[in-house]
């Protein structure tokens, strides 16, 4: 999994390089345009899924919620949703987040089981310049079903952090959880992690040293309840500092425990494990 999203990237970074250089000035004069046309959206999709249908008839399968323009175009809002349980008759195998004009468009890739109770997933993310920002779902029969919106927010992943180096050191790799109460028994519940990590892009200039500060990031999530797998996440730079992902999972009668394991790209090792009270 990881391989493949790196040799992507590489793939595709070229192609997305010389937008980041045109500054983001030139973004306040992007219009929408045709999604289906974006010369970087056809190369991403090229090396992703190469001849591949992909329906963009998505009401019955995913939905892609993001703001028109953005608050902060560090921290911007999305959540993607499944519009059907996780079931053996149907399920969603994965879900990919493309940012067309990012420096690294493949923001990440949600690995899903029927452990997983809903394909969902909830995030923020960094948006380099106005972008369409996609969600494309595989299911279980091997269909692609894409999800797109018009994102207008620039500046997002050479934006300074939000927390000072020292204090973001310090709480590297702490992590918490929260499951919210769920008025149906044994019904997928949804949860959110949340992990202190400054996810650094490697476009940041350190004003002291006028040096670029190097890319450190999240890259990889894993999620499993009871030993079993819920939900993996290949993650870019793209995903905001301290990456925060909502998420369900499908309760057991006698409780147990939430697992998470996450991995930095300088091979940093985090993980720790959360109980989960038995359902009412």
């Amino acid at each position: 999994m990881h391989t493949h999203l790196m040799l992507t990237r590489r793939q595709t970074l070229a192609l997305a390089l010389p937008a980041f250089c045109l500054g983001t000035a030139h973004a306040e004069l992007k219009d929408e345009g045709d999604p289906a046309a974006s010369p970087r959206w056809l190369k991403v999709r090229a090396g992703l899924f190469g001849e591949r249908a992909i329906s963009t008839d998505t009401d019955e399968v995913i939905t892609l919620d993001a703001p028109k323009r953005a608050e902060d175009a560090a921290i911007v809002p999305i959540a993607i949703r499944a519009r059907f349980e996780q079931k053996p008759e149907r399920f969603i195998r994965k879900v990919w987040l493309v940012i067309d004009d990012n420096p690294s468009p493949i923001a990440a890739i949600f690995s899903y089981t029927l452990d997983s109770g809903r394909a969902d997933i909830e995030t923020r993310i960094r948006v380099d310049e106005y972008s369409h920002v996609r969600a494309i779902a595989e299911t279980d029969d091997g269909k692609l079903f894409m999800a797109v919106r018009y994102v207008k927010a620039s500046g997002g992943c050479s934006a300074p952090p939000g927390k000072d180096a020292v204090a973001a050191l310090a709480a590297m790799g702490q992590m918490r959880m929260r499951v919210m109460p769920d008025a149906t028994p044994l019904g997928p519940q949804l949860a959110q992690l949340m992990i202190s990590h400054p996810n650094d892009s490697g476009m940041v200039m350190d004003q002291a040293t006028r040096q670029y500060t190097p890319p450190h990031f999240v890259r990889k999530v894993d999620v499993t309840y009871n030993g079993r797998l819920v939900l993996s996440a290949d993650i870019d730079f793209a995903i905001s500092e301290n990456p925060h992902l909502r998420f369900y999972f499908v309760p057991q009668q006698g409780g147990g425990e939430l697992h998470a394991d996450v991995v930095d790209t300088q091979d940093l090792h985090f993980e720790r494990s959360f109980t989960v009270q038995p359902p009412l």
